[in-house]
């Protein structure tokens, strides 16, 4: 079948390029669709791992909501130029991929926060107390003590520990001395590491130097702590008027860096992924639209 070549003037061919049925993507969209979804994501996974979501969530979040605002402009822009009869494929791209790094940011922002970052600043807001003898020191003495060091003499009495199940098994054992205690209100604890009372093998237990103990901070694990406590003053007949909980380690001070770089980590890596995420769905949505325009132009 032969077919008429057909030749368009410059007018008909911009006119064809920006007509309703091509949907092509300019230059400016394209870098629109480059940086702007990637820069989002950088931005609120920041805003939500670090110190403004310490200091005032309220603020922080009310700054996610407000860049929300960023997508709703592209979509308004994307419907402003489908009834004009112009191509909105790349603006309808970049509001959807805004919005999706933006969910996609807060999220990851906000779970790295609450596993990393959170327990980083709070310890760094409690104090450090050191030379701690457990059987004179008493719990509402040390109240706001987020690392302790104990004295020489201190260590892990794992013939009073105690497991108490739910879902998890939240495990607890007294820290003590050679000295007799009245109350016992030091306590050494872990998640999943105990199988029954004298089981205890939580944190450095097994390490004969360790003689100190970081907070355990988390709000949700403290009830569950205290109930195995209380089953212990029941189990063994010891008195906890006011127990304290953490965990056993040769140096707090470490593990409290620690936190520090996995926050600091997972920020770099979920950047750096999300910028060749970005870049691969950039590239396809190109692609897929350079392939379709030939065949709506033919009506296919």
């Amino acid at each position: 079948m032969d077919y008429q070549q057909t030749n368009f003037s410059d007018e008909e061919t911009l006119a064809l390029l920006h007509s309703k049925t091509v949907p092509g993507v300019s230059t400016p969209v394209v870098i629109v669709s480059l940086l702007v979804p990637w820069s989002l994501f950088v931005f609120s996974c920041g805003l939500l791992s670090f110190t403004m979501h310490y200091n005032t969530p309220q603020y922080a979040w009310m700054v996610i909501a407000v860049l929300f605002a960023i997508p709703v402009l592209f979509g308004f822009i994307a419907t402003k130029a489908n009834n004009e009869g112009r191509s909105a494929a790349g603006w309808k791209y970049s509001a959807f991929a805004s919005a999706l790094a933006l969910c996609l940011g807060s999220t990851m922002g906000d779970m790295n926060y609450w596993f990393n970052a959170q327990p980083y600043y709070d310890i760094q807001t409690m104090n450090a107390y050191w030379n701690v003898d457990p059987s004179k020191s008493r719990g509402q003495q040390h109240m706001d003590a987020g690392r302790v060091y104990f004295k020489d003499n201190a260590r892990i009495d794992p013939t009073k520990a105690m497991a108490f199940r739910n879902l998890d098994t939240y495990c607890v054992a007294p820290i003590v001395s050679d000295a007799a205690q009245t109350t016992q209100d030091w306590w050494a604890v872990g998640l999943n590491c105990c199988t029954s009372g004298s089981s205890f093998t939580c944190g450095d237990v097994r390490n004969p130097k360790a003689r100190a103990g970081l907070r355990a901070m988390r709000d949700e694990q403290r009830p569950f702590f205290r109930l195995a406590v209380h089953q212990a003053e029941a189990e063994y007949g010891v008195s906890a008027q006011h127990p304290l909980f953490f965990y056993w380690m040769g140096n707090p001070s470490v593990e409290v860096v620690g936190y520090r770089d996995q926050a600091n980590g997972l920020f770099l890596h979920a950047c750096m992924g999300v910028a060749v995420l970005n870049v691969f769905t950039t590239a396809i949505f190109l692609t897929a639209t350079a392939q379709l325009a030939p065949k709506k132009r033919r009506g296919v």
